[in-house]
């Protein structure tokens, strides 16, 4: 018997602080047919906010360092300014969207990052996606919209990154879903020329990626969403895309970056 599709599109960076692009993004994710769900990142906002604050924001190679002060702004970012704003985008789109953090429906239960060479604070690594209660949703037709915040199930909440959050789902409903997972951002795909938005790489493996790395043509943000989507490949996701937001569509003739073992 075939699997029934599944679409799962992450929406990260730029694209969440332009209205005019947000909104067109989130309209032609309305369009997808199927179950869908959505998982969306924090932007700059939350970087905003902290430095209103008086609150240093931290970054290593992509990955936010999380302090208790930084996760009550990230918690009030993601799982309320921007959760509400995109579910609200969505319904008006006539997707009947439902907003939620890992906390929520215990979607996402996730434990505190143990302390290494870096210690990243309230950062998340995820145990268990409840793929039962989203195929729930999904099967009254509802589309699950998922932001990066988790919890312990001790009442602890915690910051998890959005591609890792995309990706073990993704993984999570490929047994029983056939999912594509599209990783969706300001730029067309991964590209071989940084500076030349035009230069996507439209097929990507795991040696060219190690290659590329090691030449520093991959870099910062880029590197936990590729490791990201090799990880959704090995756990079972059907198509993984890295690509711009214009590959959303369902008549997207440009598809960015595909991923391969």
């Amino acid at each position: 018997m075939d699997m029934q599709s599944l679409t799962v599109v992450k929406i990260g960076g730029k694209v969440l602080e332009d209205d005019r692009q947000l909104s067109s993004a989130l309209a032609d994710f309305a369009a997808v047919e199927g179950p869908k769900i959505l998982v969306h990142g924090g932007g700059k906002r939350s970087d905003e906010l902290c430095l209103q604050l008086g609150i240093e924001p931290k970054m290593v190679e992509g990955r936010r360092i999380t302090d208790a002060p930084t996760l009550e702004i990230v918690t009030m970012v993601y799982a309320g300014l921007l959760n509400k704003k995109v579910t609200g985008l969505l319904q008006s789109v006539g997707c009947n969207a439902i907003g939620l953090s890992g906390a929520d429906g215990n979607a996402i239960l996730a434990h505190k990052r143990a302390k290494g060479q870096i210690d990243y604070g309230f950062a998340g690594d995820i145990d268990e996606v409840n793929s039962g209660m989203l195929a729930a949703l999904l099967n009254t037709g509802l589309v699950p919209v998922l932001c990066s915040i988790t919890h312990d199930g001790k009442g602890q909440l915690l910051n998890t990154n959005a591609d890792t959050i995309a990706t073990v789902t993704a993984a999570a409903m490929a047994a029983n879903y056939r999912v594509t997972l599209k990783f969706c951002f300001e730029k067309a795909g991964v590209l071989r020329d940084p500076a030349d938005d035009a230069a996507v790489i439209p097929m990507l493996n795991q040696a060219d990626y190690a290659r590329f790395r090691e030449e520093g043509v991959i870099n910062a943000g880029m590197i936990p969403k590729i490791d990201n989507a090799l990880a959704a490949k090995r756990g079972g996701v059907n198509k993984v895309l890295i690509c711009g937001v214009k590959a959303i569509s369902p008549a997207a003739t440009q598809n960015g970056t595909e991923i391969c073992l």
